[in-house]
């Protein structure tokens, strides 16, 4: 008889509901299995913005640092340790103010340019379409271009996909050549213009739809490599501009339709967005309250999605998301640098579970950003790296990348705070082409444990072994100092009899476990 592997890993819940304190009841219903979990919902985000891309990725070929030709050696292992799916890039804002021609051909010739977004440093474009792409394939990750609608031309989008995919003669694919590349890339994911209901160019729905059907006209298919051609999506809970969009393109003339949301614990207002390391429970609450919307958000784009596409054809792509806080003391305000704590781990995993709820249409999200900007999942400083919680989460939930999402039905205990609360755990479950299941639980109550007990039907499983991320404190972090405060650990308090898996799920933890 063949032996299958089972993984539990354990979340974000499917249902909530009020029971006995400290004690929850779950059903992972393995003989029920439905839509794909996509590995791209585990994508990053690059941008030229303060030192994600110069000094995180790329420090050139002279520096001290170790690289291969330029790009740091420790940022490479350890996004091949986590198998990024794709990385979005140049942008951001900057996309819509990026003319792809400055960042090709020899760097001593380049023109520099005033990142006026971010920082109003200069910008000598030396990492440019050639040092991207390449660093793709040294990663082994897929490239997402996002494209300049803002203050770009039709003519500049078309050239550009021209110079990557091209294999024929033409000027561009032949300027391609005399900048040292002689076969094209592989690039399908094309993001058409970032925000463009705001920094993208301040437009209408009405609008922008009209110049996305431009646009992506001359986007063209050259060869076998098929563009999966990205609209520029709603700001949050902008229903209306899912609406025009799915009305006035809708399927068939797009892949993908994105959302930009980002968890602002006090808000955009000038009195400051929260510290990501200095917080109370209060504000903690808070955070985690405003995440989980992400659930409320999603819902409801997607039934307007569903009415005019019930096939599905059209993916939801959410590739702006994470915790945006005020930047760190003493750094430039408009670098976005922040630290990272176990409270954005547990954010993270939170998020990756709702995602699952919906992955019949989300099949695409990336957290902003990879290196050194908002909710980062590594930290530079000149010769040293640091990983974040946020890393940690990436690292143990890949297990779920293409696996085949399984539901999952809870009774959870409530976190309360004053005459507030929220479902103390949430669960994901899935399996993967080799029978393996993945179940995953976050308890996000600081301070209490909870007793769990899990039916695992259409599963025959005996043994069961596990790994969890926790601290002491929720505002605990790596350092470069202690590097290794918040990091993974093997999680022995689980068991298995006669088919029900029992355990004690910490406060403040994700666990991951495999049952076999």
């Amino acid at each position: 008889m063949k032996k299958h592997l089972f993984v539990l890993t354990a979340v974000l819940s499917i249902t909530a509901l009020t029971v006995s304190a400290e004690k929850a009841n779950l059903v992972v219903n393995a003989d029920q299995p439905g839509a794909q979990i996509s590995k791209h919902i585990y994508g990053h985000f690059a941008e030229h913005l303060g030192n994600c891309i110069y000094g995180g990725i790329w420090v050139g070929p002279e520096s001290p640092i170790p690289n291969t030709d330029g790009y740091r050696n420790d940022i490479i292992a350890a996004l091949k340790h986590i198998q990024i799916p794709n990385l979005r890039w140049p942008g951001g804002c900057f996309a819509d103010e990026y003319h792809w021609k400055d960042g090709i051909g020899p760097k001593e010739s380049r023109p520099k340019m005033i990142n006026t977004h971010w920082g109003g440093v200069v910008e000598d474009n030396s990492f440019g379409t050639h040092e991207f792409l390449n660093y793709c394939e040294l990663v082994g990750t897929e490239p997402y271009v996002c494209g300049n609608v803002g203050s770009g031309t039709v003519e500049e989008m078309s050239k550009w996909v021209e110079y990557i995919t091209f294999d024929g003669e033409s000027p561009m694919a032949n300027l391609r050549r005399e900048n040292g590349r002689d076969k094209p890339w592989k690039v399908k994911f094309w993001g058409v213009g970032n925000e463009n209901w705001g920094c993208g160019g301040n437009m209408t729905p009405e609008y922008y739809a009209n110049l996305y059907r431009n646009y992506a006209t001359y986007c063209r298919n050259y060869g076998d490599n098929r563009l999966l051609k990205i609209a520029g999506g709603a700001n949050s809970a902008d229903y209306n501009w899912t609406e025009v969009m799915m009305k006035n393109v809708g399927a068939g003339q797009m892949w993908g339709l994105s959302l930009h949301h980002y968890t602002v614990p006090k808000g955009w207002g000038p009195g400051g967005k929260g510290s990501a390391t200095d917080f109370t429970e209060d504000e903690y609450f808070t955070t985690m309250e405003k995440s989980l919307f992400m659930d409320e958000l999603i819902g409801n784009h997607v039934a307007i999605m569903d009415r005019y596409d019930p096939r599905k054809r059209v993916a939801f792509c959410v590739d702006e998301w994470g915790a945006w806080y005020d930047v760190e003391p003493g750094t430039n305000p408009g670098f976005l640098y922040q630290q990272n704590t176990l409270r954005d781990a547990l954010l993270c995993a939170s998020t990756m579970n709702i995602f699952h709820k919906y992955c019949d249409r989300v099949r695409m999200a990336n957290i902003a950003q990879m290196v050194n900007v908002l909710q980062a999942i590594i930290l530079t400083k000149e010769d040293k790296m640091v990983l974040t919680p946020t890393y940690h989460i990436y690292d143990m939930y890949k297990v779920h990348h293409d696996a085949t999402y399984i539901s999952v039905e809870m009774l959870s205990p409530m976190y309360r705070l004053a005459n507030r609360s929220l479902p103390a755990l949430n669960v994901s479950a899935s399996k993967d082409a080799q029978g393996v299941i993945h179940v995953s639980i976050v308890n996000i109550d600081p301070k209490n444990d909870i007793d769990a007990s899990c039916l695992l039907k259409g599963v025959n499983a005996k043994n069961v072994s596990g790994i969890i991320l926790s601290s002491d404190n929720l505002t605990d972090k790596n350092t470069f100092e202690d590097a290794e405060k918040i990091t993974l650990k093997e999680f022995k308090k689980a068991k298995i009899n006669k088919g029900e898996l029992s355990l004690t799920v910490p406060a403040k933890s994700v666990i991951t476990l495999t049952i076999q």
